[in-house]
């Protein structure tokens, strides 16, 4: 009866028209009034007290509520808080107990205190119990769908007989409309999402979407419908709205006070100093939010009626804003697409017309702004191309050609739009943010097996940035972007053609290999194309090998230009890989369009053979510089040097299989070239030669004796053969060249002793000469009479035939003043004579 009375009496104080009047319009009070007001303050304290134990009221909530949210008008800060305390206790501890008819109009209670502009920390707050109200409204739905599974369950087993003897008619009992109160709570976050207040609207946001994302498994499609259609997506379109047309003007912080004259302000981050700024933080909040849903309910939201709709407005807003947002809120957009990708694609939720939107908005993105150069747009390309490499890498099963094709298109136009006239990232040592990011992604593009046939196409495309031509696709996408058309100044020119001369003295400038991309792009770029080259299966990649072969010879000659680079040593050890793996690779697989193959292959030994003239010839072996290089430096390149000419003796020339023979005759007559610098030069200035050019002339003469010897060849395959027929004429007239200059120059110098390089080459040759054993094919290429090779033939004496070419040479040189060069010829004359059978009288 107590409680009866005080229920009756709280209703009748909160609704008199005497305290509707205070409670409406406090801020009239004059200043006679205050000890009543404080009287009045200190009553509603003793009223709303009793609110803890809520279940006992019954008549007094509506007139409590309508109170509590009329303070919410108040410009006493202290009344709102007292107010709000009230509220919170409602909230936290209230819910359960206070009437069903009351429960919506409590939850717009708690949102007039979030809109309220008197007391932030009151919003924020206010925000933080609607969050809470959302978990008693999620208890009461799973509640309420456990009590009516029970109740089918009790009238299958009752059947459809009613009782109506001697049952007391009790009145049915109101029930919750939880669903109702839920979208009451979203209703009031949306609203409280629009607030001019950036702490609170993005409170608002953070617990919109965090209470769809902890409790969406819990509603039924309905309410999924109806919480995106009339709740999260206004909330899109109205954000973007605010955003785009909030103001871009400065603030100055909070006035602290003055110096010397002057206002002294506090100060504001420059990433938080405008309007917008602040707005952009909430879209950030709001794509964030996006991400989590499609992360954790993509295959329930697909199941959706109007999901299609939704998703064509959702793609609309991330790739507005990555178009025309602020770098923070294009990277939060491209992150919402990441993550859809990778938290859908290895589960098999996606399909392919999923990641076609995907990659068309990717697409969008670098054709719209493909000349911008600030480093927002930088960060925001960086992260697009991160976004391609996931995409490809997570969605593997889902690319055909054409859509390969057109990620090939979209990487090359990324590539294209680095370009740039000066280097100045090079020559400072680094390479730009977005190459590094194309780099980092090229070696994810390889070709899975359903793609096998796009590995040519991806060979051919990387090249074209090596060999300075137009690959299939940069010719397509002219019409797309169309940069750099106009040809730089005549100073730009030569600054280019001096730092990227990499495809010879005919090379038009705007095919120089580099050019537009710096030297240490192509540096980084040649060992990805490389590995993805021994990577491909040979019957998808032989048809790229000439052009593969092609381009690292373009690089390795920039030797020439830039000794000192690191381009062509790279290069040069790539191209040790390459032709190596291309000549021991069994090619049986790759047969069954023979006519293309043997075309390919006659291309690449072309391309071979041109690659060896031009650095073997041109640049091993020489003084390329006038500047005097380190002795770590010289080191260095003399062992390269030998490991390029190593892999060409004993992996190219001894292992070749299919070389055409005017192919073999160009590839020896290059390694002939290479040993004959020394013989070459005259006594006057042969001795003038760094060490390293004798001992690499030195090394060639030798491996030519090693083409010849069949003892070499033993291991090898029957191709062999072919070589030394071909080796074996080449060197004796070499032999012979570098005997006939060894006597003429001893003639000529008279008493004066040779320089120590002309003795030691004569040395090398004679004793080489001695070791040599060749079969009896080389026997039958050797320019000597046909009797002898028949009589040699006959008596299986056919391992020395290659002294008789050089008897009458031999000859001469027994009157040497060389001692060592003396002794050498009378064990070549003994082997002659063993050779033919002879033997002394006595």
């Amino acid at each position: 009866m107590a409680l009866d009375s005080l229920d009756q009496s709280i209703c009748s104080v909160v609704g008199s028209e005497k305290f509707q009047g205070i409670s409406s319009a406090p801020h009239q009070f004059q200043e006679s009034q205050m000890v009543n007001e404080s009287e009045t303050v200190s009553f509603e304290y003793a009223v709303l007290s009793p609110l803890r134990h809520g279940e006992k009221l019954s008549y007094s909530w509506p007139s409590i509520l309508h109170m509590l949210r009329a303070v919410t008008d108040a410009s006493e800060k202290d009344l709102i808080s007292l107010g709000f305390q009230s509220i919170r206790v409602i909230m936290n501890e209230g819910l359960a107990t206070i009437p069903v008819q009351c429960l919506d109009e409590c939850i717009l209670v708690t949102g007039a205190y979030g809109t309220q502009k008197t007391e932030i920390n009151i919003s924020l707050t206010a925000v933080g119990l609607l969050w809470t109200a959302t978990d008693f409204v999620v208890k009461g739905l799973i509640s309420n769908s456990v009590e009516q599974a029970n109740h089918m369950n009790e009238e299958a087993q009752l059947g459809a007989t009613i009782i109506e003897a001697n049952i007391k008619q009790v009145p049915p009992k109101q029930v919750v409309d939880y669903s109702k109160l839920f979208f009451s709570v979203f209703s009031v976050l949306q609203k409280l999402g629009s607030d001019d207040r950036p702490e609170v609207r993005n409170s608002a946001v953070r617990t919109l979407f965090q209470t769809l994302s902890t409790h969406g498994q819990k509603l039924s499609k309905s309410m999924w419908e109806d919480c995106l259609w009339s709740y999260v997506f206004p909330m899109l379109e109205h954000v973007s709205h605010l955003a785009s047309t909030s103001s871009r003007d400065e603030w100055q912080g909070k006035e602290l006070g003055t110096r010397a004259g002057k206002a002294v302000h506090m100060l504001i981050h420059h990433s938080r100093n405008t309007a917008q700024k602040q707005w952009d933080e909430t879209i950030v909040l709001v794509l964030g939010g996006i991400a989590r849903l499609l992360r954790s309910f993509f295959p329930f939201l697909q199941q959706l009626s109007k999901f299609s709709s939704g998703w064509v407005l959702l793609l609309d807003f991330i790739k507005n804003s990555i178009l025309n947002g602020s770098k923070e809120v294009a990277l939060a957009a491209i992150n919402c697409l990441q993550t859809f990708v990778g938290a859908n694609c290895p589960k098999g939720n996606l399909e392919s017309s999923y990641v076609k939107s995907v990659l068309d908005i990717y697409e969008l993105v670098l054709q719209t702004s493909p000349n911008f150069k600030n480093d927002s747009t930088e960060k925001v390309k960086q992260e697009v191309l991160r976004g391609l490499g996931d995409l490809y890498v997570q969605a593997q099963s889902l690319f055909n050609d054409d859509m390969y094709l057109r990620l090939m298109a979209i990487m090359h136009l990324m590539i294209k739009a680095t370009m740039t006239p000066t280097d100045y990232d090079s020559e400072l040592g680094s390479i730009p943010a977005v190459q590094r990011g194309i780099l980092e992604i090229i070696p994810m593009l390889r070709p899975t097996a359903t793609l096998s046939s796009m590995w040519a196409p991806l060979l051919l495309e990387l090249l074209c940035y090596l060999n300075g031509q137009e690959g299939p696709l940069q010719k397509n996408s002219k019409k797309i972007h169309d940069q750099n058309s106009d040809a730089p100044v005549d100073g730009t020119k030569r600054a280019l053609v001096e730092r990227s001369k990499l495809n010879g003295s005919s090379t038009k400038l705007d095919s120089a290999v580099g050019c537009g991309w710096g030297l240490l792009f192509v540096e980084k770029l040649v060992p990805i194309i490389v590995n993805l080259f021994l990577e491909a299966p040979p019957n998808e990649r032989f048809s790229a090998s000439p052009e593969v072969i092609q381009g690292l010879g373009r690089c390795m000659n920039t030797r020439r230009d830039n000794p000192r680079g690191t381009l062509w040593r790279i290069s040069a050890e790539c191209f040790n890989r390459v032709v190596t793996d291309e000549v021991r690779q069994d090619n049986a697989d790759c047969r069954s369009d023979v006519n293309s193959y043997k075309l390919s292959r006659a291309r690449f030994w072309k391309e071979v053979a041109d690659v060896y003239e031009t650095f073997l010839v041109g640049s091993c072996g020489r003084v390329l510089s006038s500047d005097v290089p380190s002795a770590d430096s010289i080191t260095a390149d003399e062992t390269l040097e030998m490991s390029v000419l190593s892999v060409f003796g004993d992996d190219i020339l001894k292992l070749q299989k299919d070389a055409p023979v005017e192919v073999l005759q160009r590839l020896v007559n290059c390694l002939d070239r290479c040993a004959s610098r020394t013989g070459s030069l005259p006594v006057q200035t042969v001795g003038l030669l760094p060490l390293h050019c004798s001992r690499f002339s030195l090394s060639c003469l030798q491996m030519m004796f090693s083409l010849c010897s069949c003892i070499a060849k033993a291991s090898t395959c029957a191709a062999a053969s072919e070589t030394s027929k071909v080796s074996i004429s080449i060197l004796m007239k070499r032999c012979e060249v570098i005997l006939g200059q060894f006597l003429a120059d001893e003639n000529d110098q008279g008493e004066h002793p040779l320089p120590s390089v002309r003795v030691e080459e004569t040395i090398c040759v004679l004793q080489e000469l001695a070791r040599l054993i060749i079969d009896i094919d080389a026997a039958n290429a050797l320019n000597i009479p046909t009797y002898l090779k028949e009589a040699l033939g006959e008596n299986k004496s056919h391992g020395r035939a290659h002294l008789l070419s050089l008897l009458p040479t031999f000859s001469e040189l027994v009157v040497s003043r060389e001692a060592r060069v003396r002794e050498l010829v009378q064990v070549l004359l003994r082997l002659i004579s063993s050779e033919l059978g002879l033997q002394r009288l006595t």
